[in-house]
């Protein structure tokens, strides 16, 4: 769990980050209170995730719109 919430918040952070960020912060915390022994993966995902929603909260208040690209 603690490697699927990394994997996760790192791909959300160029896609779909709606879902796959607070998925990734469910994940790497079920994966710290069970006590993982990659705990630092698990604390990559928590903060992937966490960044996943702020990169969100960032381009919706700016476009007013939960999409982006990089084109113009």
């Amino acid at each position: 769990m603690a490697v699927a919430s990394f994997v996760l918040g790192l791909v959300g952070l160029l896609v779909f980050n709606v879902v796959l960020g607070p998925l990734a912060l469910v994940l790497a915390t079920l994966a710290l209170w069970r006590g993982t022994t990659r705990r630092g993966r698990a604390f990559l995902g928590l903060a992937l995730g966490a960044a996943d929603l702020i990169v969100l909260v960032s381009l919706a208040t700016s476009d007013h719109t939960v999409s982006w690209s990089f084109g113009s």
